[in-house]
Formats: structure tokens, sequence, C-alpha cells
């Protein structure tokens, strides 16, 4: 292991960077490939930083770069202070944090808490040892039920499906929340919470700027005998209760935590920034995004919402609202390596089930794209208006769907085997991006894909969209251009809109934004229109269109 680069105290302070950022994930191994391997690498990112400063985002989230077995997309971490060698070494990652830095990026890194790779050196070590080990302890490991311990410990059941807890040899059962090779933490015992805080200084000595916190809510458990249900338990018939009392979930002993890395942070100039990735009501959300804590929490409501004005509007109003009791700012989000990509979501019927969608490899029933893509490009251009940070994930701003026809043979998400091959999972939204319209990868590298990519993605690479003024990519550098220039206080003031099915609000920096969520033209106010998600002339906004207009004098 090379030693860090010690730049925490050379990077000039802006400790509010990140409140109104606009940050693109990258998913690394779908990112570009370098060496063409058919993987993406931190060399790629780094050739690519050009392109993602002239996109316009303020920041980077890198996904897991760690090594990994890759059982679950790298949230399964073999070593949380190296880097994956398919995807290069730490001086690869120093070249890239500096090629970003050089452009005017900031740099955000996922750090995964809850749990490990079933092959970190610490869980090897545990499997080693005899029941009631101090190596065992770093882990969850149980005794199971029934009169040969045959059963496991509990009810509780993973995200992934099926028992949240595995057999080893000796009889023992350990936890897991997510795949078998990701057992969880026991983050009772001290030892974990002190190698967590070595590695956050680890990443911030080399330049990081901040961290992404997956599943920030699990860490903290209730393991007292016996063991309660939980909104894991496949026998619950009940909701999680959502106010700390879950003894899996969303803890109040979780925020001592998060106290301990704010000191981390603050110990730097200017303070490393986070943001929590925590599934958890808005009203719990804002302890995790105080001040004190991590400063940010991931918004994800408006990726769970509809085409849908009212849900929208409720959405934007609580969120602000919980973004001002806090004292953070509120995160904004369509798409991510998780979910399907917005998109393809709005080009389906209200009240289709996606994942049921998936496992009909698309076709019941057929995306309306050219509705989807309008709608998405009108919901990004509103979320770009809204005060705080946006989110953007790796290729929305080509417009690319989710590829949902992917054979069976290729899945490497584990929900597809854990479910029984009912649920392909996310593997659709994390197909190689397409750079030129060229065979064999669409520019993504020399060789090939580590998924299959379709046909119609050459139609949507980034050379075809460069310079084309209608193109999406087009779109989205404008979109962050007007918004860099008209962005300042964290406020919005709502306006009364030409119709009900509009949205309509004013932001400081004198810019208004009007979004028609219907299919009907409605009257345009008057004023100099800034941009459009679509075409328009001065007298009519199109139904699911977008437009920017500049304040009225």
């Amino acid at each position: 292991m090379t030693e860090p680069v010690d730049v925490g105290r050379t990077v000039a302070p802006d400790p509010s960077w990140w409140r109104q950022a606009v940050v693109y994930q990258i998913y690394p191994r779908s990112f570009f490939d370098a060496d063409d391997d058919s993987l993406g690498d931190l060399v790629g990112i780094t050739r690519q930083a050009s392109y993602l400063a002239d996109l316009g985002v303020d920041a980077v989230w890198l996904s897991p770069f760690y090594p990994s077995a890759l059982a679950d997309g790298g949230y399964d971490v073999a070593d949380y202070r190296e880097v994956d060698p398919k995807l290069g070494t730490l001086e690869d990652f120093d070249a890239m944090r500096a090629a970003l830095t050089e452009v005017g990026l900031k740099l955000i890194v996922d750090i995964v808490p809850n749990h490990s790779s079933d092959l970190h050196p610490w869980f090897q070590e545990a499997l080693s040892c005899a029941k009631g080990s101090p190596a065992r302890n770093r882990y969850i490991f149980r005794e199971g039920r029934g009169e040969h311990g045959e059963l496991p410990p509990s009810s509780w059941k993973s995200n992934f499906g099926g028992s949240a807890w595995e057999r080893i040899p000796d009889g023992s059962w350990y936890l897991h929340l997510f795949a078998r090779e990701q057992p969880d933490f026991n983050w009772d015992n001290p030892e974990i919470a002190e190698d967590f805080l070595t590695t956050l200084r680890f990443w911030s000595d080399r330049g990081v700027d901040g961290f992404r916190v997956d599943v920030a809510n699990l860490l903290k458990k209730d393991l007292s005998e016996p063991l309660r249900e939980s909104s894991f338990d496949e026998s619950a018939d009940k909701e999680w209760p959502g106010d700390g009392t879950d003894p899996l979930q969303d803890r109040d002993d979780v925020h001592e935590v998060y106290r301990e890395w704010r000191k981390v942070f603050d110990s730097y100039d200017p303070p490393r920034a986070a943001v929590a990735e925590a599934w958890v009501a808005p009203s719990r959300r804002a302890a995790y995004a105080s001040p004190d804590e991590l400063g940010q929490a991931f918004n994800l409501d408006l990726l769970m919402a509809g085409w849908d004005v009212a849900q929208f509007r409720r959405i934007i109003e609580v969120n602000l609202a919980e973004a001002e009791r806090s004292g953070g700012s509120s995160t904004w989000v369509f798409s991510n390596h998780d979910v399907i990509r917005h998109p393809s979501r709005y080009a389906l019927p209200a009240g289709v089930d996606p994942n049921a969608w998936l496992s009909s490899n698309g076709a019941e029933p057929p995306e309306d794209r050219p509705t989807g893509l309008r709608r998405a490009r009108a919901a990004t251009m509103m979320m770009l208006a809204l005060p705080g940070s946006a989110y953007l994930y790796q290729g929305e701003e080509l417009g690319l769907f989710e590829v949902a026809d992917l054979p069976a043979e290729v899945l490497q998400d584990p929900v597809w085997e854990r479910t029984g091959h009912e649920i392909k999972g996310r593997d659709g939204c994390r197909v190689p991006l397409p750079w030129t319209p060229d065979r064999p990868a669409f520019g993504f590298s020399q060789t090939g894909a580590h998924l299959p990519q379709p046909e119609w993605f050459g139609e949507l690479a980034v050379s075809l969209q460069d310079g084309d003024p209608t193109s999406t990519l087009e779109l989205y550098r404008r979109a962050l251009r007007v918004r860099s220039a008209r962005q300042t206080a964290e406020q919005l003031s709502w306006l009364e809109g030409p119709s009900d099915s509009c949205l309509y609000f004013s932001r400081p920096g004198g810019w208004r934004c009007l979004t028609n969520f219907g299919t009907r033209s409605v009257s345009l106010p008057a004023g100099e229109i800034l941009l459009s998600s679509g075409p328009v002339d001065h007298e009519e906004l199109p139904g699911e269109t977008t437009v920017w207009l500049a304040a009225m004098t």
C-alpha cells in the first residue's frame, strides 16, 4: 500500500460548496474502460475529466472502487483502504483526483459501513476462530433455533430476498441484511467504529472532499435476546414503525456514530462533506442531515413518485421544510445505480409494477419512449431549479433508458438469485455508457462490455449528441450553465400557475420555473425564456414540458 498524499489542508476553504452542488454519480465499472478489459476503471475517469467539466457539474460521486468479488456490484468491500486491482491502483486514484481538481470538480466517495465482504480479512479470521472469540465479535454471530440449532436465530429477512442469516460449518449463524457475501458489522464493538474513523481520515488525507454513506440508517441494531420482530421479518404483518424502535433500522443510537464522524470531517479545512443514504421518513431524515452529523441526507422521494403534479409539490414542500429544520440542504435525485432509469419509469402507464415490467423484459407493457423522455427532461429541469443539491446518474444526460431485456445468463445482481429468479434486479441501469456509435462497445472499450449494450445505445452516443442543440446532452449542459449563473439563496416562492396541472415557482437570482404535468398546452406567462425542456412558443407551454423564465420586472 502506498503512502497517502496529505492534501487535507491545501484546498482553498469552501465549507458550503455542497449545499447547492450538482453531483454526478459514476458507477466506475460502467463509465469508461481505458485498458480495454471490458471493465471501466479509474484511468478511464481521468481521461473523461474534461467531459465532466464541460457538462457543468460541481462534483463527482464515485461508487465503490475498493477490492471486491462483486457479489453486490462493489458494495461487498474486502479492503476499505485500497483500490480494486481490476480498476487501478492508489496511484491511479491520486491521478484521478488531481485531474478532477484541475478542472474544478470535487470528489465524493462511497463508504460502506454496515457490512463488509465475506472475503474481508476480519471475516475470514472470524470463520477460523472459535465461537465467542474477539474476531467473531466484529460481526454478528448467533446460535440457531430448533432442537439442533438448525433454524435461523430469527425470521429477519435480507433486502435481497430470503433469510438474513447464513449458517457456517460449526453451526453458528451470521447476520447479513443484504447478500450472504456481505456479513453485517457489529457496531457495538468499538474496534469497528475506530477502524472506520481511520478509513475516513485515509481518504480525506488523499484529497477526497466528501463521503456518501451507504445504508446509513442500518448500522446500530438491538441484538438483545430474544430477538424482536422487525420490518425485515417475513412473518411481521405490520409496517415499520419509523420512530426509532425497530431493532434493525434507524435507531436513535446510530446518530452517535455520525457525531463522531463529524469531528473527523471538521478537522479538515474545508470540512469534509457527507450525505446519508437513509431510507427513512422525512421527519427522521433531518437528524442525519444536521450540522453536527452528516449535513445532508438523500431525499429519494421524487425518485419514488409517479408523474403527478400533486405528489411532486407535496414532496418538495415537505423536504424543503425538513431541510430548513435540520440546518442542512435538501437533495434531489431521479435516477441512480439502484433503480430503473427515470425515462423508462415515466414511459410506463401509472400503477405498473416495475419489477413485473422488468420480468417481462420490458415487453409488458411496452415503453412509450417519446413520452418517457419528454417527461424526464421536464422533470430534470424542474429539479435543477430547486434549492439544494442535485444528484445526476451517469448516462441520464444522454437520455438513456433502462436496458430491460438483458438475458438471464448475463445478470450479475444478487437479487436475481436470492429471489429465485423472480426479480431481475438492477443490472439494466448499470450497462456501460455509449461514447460513440461504433461497435464493439460504443466507445466504452475497444474490446467489449461486462454487460451487453443494446443496439439502440449507439443512437444516444455522446459523440452524436455533442453539439446537437436538440439533444438531451446539450439540454443538460445549457441547464447547468443557467443554474450556475443564477443559483443564489436556498429559497423558493410558489406562484399561481396557469393551470392545476402546473408547478410554478420563483427563485432568488432572477428566474422562474414552470412545469406543465398535463398533456394539453397552457398559457405561458410573460417574460424572457431562458431555457425549455422541449419546443415552446411565446404564448403556450406544451404538456409535459418545463420552461425557465427570467424574473418579472
